[in-house]
């Protein structure tokens, strides 16, 4: 039953009902919280993922991980870094990140914040060429058309 996978938030006034979250609301939460560190290239995907980035959806949810132990949540993180990006500093700011979040729009406490570097991704060199003006070499000499 779906029913039994989502979280129920505690209120203060339960007489007006129960709050329930799906899991995926969490999973997008510390997605996003995760990418907006700065040294955060990426989360890690799947396939299925990959497939629906392509076709224009953007999945925030990827590279997270729930757990619920003893009604304590326990979060995986999955992030490819930036090449030269300081490991434990980019790893702590996104447990914070993560935990604050979380905390701001659920109010839920976390038991832990586990990150895991899949990766390094180094950066991307600049061939120089525009797109835009690809055959501009071949019309001009030392800055003079020919």
């Amino acid at each position: 039953m779906a029913e039994d996978t989502n979280i129920i938030l505690q209120t203060d006034e339960p007489a007006l009902g129960q709050i329930e979250l799906a899991p995926q609301v969490l999973e997008i939460i510390a997605g996003i919280a995760a990418t907006d560190v700065d040294g955060v290239a990426r989360m890690r995907g799947s396939f299925a993922n990959s497939v629906n980035e392509l076709f224009g959806r953007k999945e925030h949810g990827k590279g997270v991980k729930l757990a619920f132990v003893d009604d304590e949540l326990d979060v995986d993180v999955y992030v490819y870094l930036n090449y030269g990006a300081t490991v434990p500093k980019v790893a702590m700011a996104i447990q914070e990140n993560v935990k604050e979040r979380l905390l701001f729009m659920t109010d839920l406490k976390l038991r832990a914040v586990n990150v895991h570097v899949e990766g390094v991704i180094p950066e991307k060199a600049d061939t120089g060429v525009d797109p835009n003006h690809l055959f501009d070499d071949d019309e001009k000499e030392n800055g003079e058309a020919k």
